[in-house]
């Protein structure tokens, strides 16, 4: 009696192979799919209460400065006249947003392309090794 299986890679034709490769790796993507979106939903829920969080503390924070700046103009009122001292801490506060701004547009100019570059390449070079592959498989 042959024990032999039928259906064992070696006894497949390449055309055969293709198709349960093909099979196989539709099966693969949608399985890694469906755990994607799942462990993504999970994690959204506790991002998103994080998220909340951070925009609180950070418009607390806005609050925080505004409040500062208004005790500035207020100690400076002492010795000067309040409008002088609004005028003052007005153009220090200029100064440092425009310092600030071009800062930023020097690290947005020298980050460059936002392309993922390597990512790109990597999958590029994955298409082409399983085509190679492919073509080989096929003679």
């Amino acid at each position: 009696m042959d024990e032999r299986n039928p259906h064992a890679p070696e006894h497949l034709s390449t055309g055969e192979l293709i198709a349960r490769l093909s099979e196989q790796s539709s099966t693969l993507i949608r399985d890694e799919m469906r755990l994607a979106k799942a462990e993504f939903g999970e994690k959204a829920k506790y991002a998103g209460v994080g998220l909340g969080m951070f925009g609180a503390g950070g418009l607390l924070g806005f609050f925080g400065v505004a409040v500062a700046i208004a005790t500035a103009v207020m100690a400076l009122a002492l010795i000067w006249p309040a409008w002088l001292a609004g005028l003052a801490v007005t153009v220090v506060l200029f100064i440092m947003a425009g310092v600030v701004a071009l800062v930023g547009k020097k690290k947005v100019k020298a980050a460059g392309s936002l392309k993922p570059e390597r990512t790109i390449g990597n999958v590029k070079k994955v298409a082409t090794e399983i085509k190679e592959n492919a073509t080989h498989e096929h003679r």
